[in-house]
């Protein structure tokens, strides 16, 4: 029997000799106070396998050391002080500690646990303290269970020097824009950047394609039918794909495919801090001449980039999907997008106005995939109808009545989970600046007894508060209301497109439309909706085979949905 990691091992390059001597070739088992997870973070590919190997082999010899066994090993690639970053393999480790799995999380070093200071790592502590667990940090000899004071420290040094990291980074692709350099990330087709020249340049396999599509763009051939004729060719895109009319628009409207410097707003948060995103398009970045700074060789001149883009704005409809940029977002109409499939090739199929349409079809062209396109409204009532007899063929119990609940809780109040980041933010200021009092009152000595007492009391009373509300915050809501089939039925009627949704991605995998028999054929949708249920133990009979079904698993009287 294998370890759940070994694959995760033997991708960092570790023989099943050393893995036997490391004790991490058999699974293991065992009382959880004397097993432990290790988190191992690489932020970038820099970071040598063989550095993480060794690693590896540290944190075993110290968990070797403490008589702690090695349950499982976390590895990834991932930013610790980019908020908007998930790190999964993180929360798994974490996760295996507080539901009781082990009792120790071993990290090599602080700012591998975490860049985004103590608001973060604080909330982690409480939790693992609650449970008799701890986080111990290998390579600065730290037990949180003892030293949580340095730990705290630590850790808001890491936040610092992340901040310094970001504003050099910052810095440096500041100066190689102004200087007309490539700054890095992914290329526009049919161009490269040579080695060591750090300027665009033709792609010698590329650039005639890429040519090819900036000619048909200027001689208003539409990118639908652009993609359609290049994978009717045969001809793939950089990465071996078929092309879609989205990619042919993105090539049109990128600055740099054009040779110049790309100038690109940062999207910020309602706070006002920057995200790592930035809006679509940008303009070009202008000398102190008032001039386009050159990144070197592009596929099209700043001249064409213009007359394409203004080919395209010729054909928007204000106030329609058609290149209209202006309308925000818009609201869900179209309750099966995202769950109806296409029978031919088997891929989502979108909505068309009214029809729904494959997705292939419209993006690639007829060469990708023959299409098919199947009214909107007849589609829709159809699964109206079958979702709610199969939700009232469901017990009470079952696990998709409880999943379907918890889908509509959480659609229905969409700002709690915008509060949580609120309050987590707020959290890690407070949490600093509560290190900073500490540290100016211990270290500085520029502040008298009575004043950091003060201030102490205060930023104590503001944690205290956020970490209740945070606590509230992350309770799950009572689903009773909502735990019988024909509540949930009756709610179906007045949820809207957008709730509908939420409710049939709770019930339903997919839903395959079969091809039509020939023109016309007349054969009722039904019979050629092929549909994917989660449960799909369920003996569906006619509607009121349904309802009886729930009055004889019924033990009271279902309550008024909220």
């Amino acid at each position: 029997m294998e370890r759940d990691d070994i694959a995760t091992l033997r991708s960092l390059g570790f023989k099943n000799t050393e893995l036997r001597e490391l004790g991490l070739w058999e699974p293991v088992t065992g009382d959880p106070f004397e097993l432990a997870e290790i988190y191992l973070r690489r932020s970038r590919k820099k970071d040598t396998l063989t550095s993480m190997r060794q690693q590896v082999r540290e944190m075993c010899g110290h968990a070797r050391s403490e008589n702690k066994r090695i349950r499982h090993v976390w590895f990834e690639q991932r930013s610790a002080s980019k908020a908007s970053v998930r790190r999964e393999e993180f929360e798994k480790a974490t996760g295996s500690v507080i539901a009781g799995l082990s009792k120790t999380l071993y990290v090599f070093k602080t700012s591998r646990l975490s860049r985004r200071g103590m608001g973060q790592v604080g909330l982690l502590l409480d939790e693992f303290e609650s449970r008799k667990a701890r986080i111990c940090v290998t390579a600065e000899r730290i037990d949180s269970s003892k030293s949580r004071m340095i730990l705290a420290i630590l850790s808001e040094q890491a936040r610092e020097q992340a901040a310094d990291i970001s504003q050099f980074a910052k810095m440096s692709i500041t100066a190689h824009k102004e200087e007309g350099k490539w700054t890095g990330g992914v290329t526009p087709f049919g161009l490269y950047v040579p080695k060591g020249t750090g300027k665009l340049a033709h792609h010698p396999k590329e650039y005639p394609t890429a040519r090819r599509i900036a000619v048909y763009l200027l001689n208003r051939k539409t990118p639908g039918w652009i993609a359609d004729r290049l994978n009717s060719e045969g001809i793939s895109t950089r990465h071996g794909r078929k092309w879609a009319t989205s990619g042919i628009i993105s090539l049109a409207h990128s600055v740099t495919w054009a040779g110049l410097v790309a100038n690109r707003e940062r999207m910020r948060d309602e706070h006002g801090n920057e995200l790592d995103k930035y809006h679509r398009g940008g303009s070009p970045l202008l000398n102190k001449n008032g001039h386009p700074i050159s990144l070197g060789q592009g596929v099209i001149s700043f001249s064409e980039h213009i007359k394409i883009a203004q080919i395209l704005a010729d054909r928007s409809r204000t106030g329609t999907s058609f290149g209209d940029r202006s309308r925000g977002k818009r609201e869900t109409i179209a309750i099966l997008t995202g769950i109806l499939r296409c029978g031919y090739c088997n891929g989502p199929m979108e909505n068309g106005g009214i029809n729904y349409r494959c997705k292939a079809r419209q993006q690639e062209g007829a060469s990708s995939c023959k299409g098919i396109a199947t009214s909107k409204i007849r589609a829709d009532n159809e699964v109206s109808f079958l979702w709610e007899r199969h939700i009232l063929s469901l017990s009470p119990e079952s696990d998709v009545i409880h999943a379907i609940a918890r889908n509509w809780l959480n659609y229905k109040d969409p700002a709690k989970e915008k509060r949580k980041q609120e309050v987590t933010a707020a959290l890690d200021s407070a949490a600093s600046r509560e290190l900073k009092l500490q540290k100016e009152f211990f270290l500085g000595g520029g502040m008298d007894e009575t004043r950091y007492e003060a201030f102490r009391r205060d930023l104590a009373e503001q944690i205290a508060g956020m970490k209740a509300e945070l606590k509230e915050l992350a309770k799950s809501a009572d689903l009773t209301a909502l735990m019988y089939p024909e509540t949930l039925a009756h709610l179906w009627k007045n949820a809207g497109p957008t709730g509908q949704r939420a409710l049939l991605r709770a019930a339903i995998r997919k839903i395959v439309v079969s091809p039509p028999k020939g023109p016309g054929d007349r054969t009722p949708i039904s019979e050629r909706m092929h549909i994917d249920w989660i449960d799909k133990d369920v003996d569906e009979g006619p509607l009121d085979k349904a309802l009886a079904h729930v009055e004889t698993t019924r033990t009271r009287r279902a309550p008024t949905a909220p």
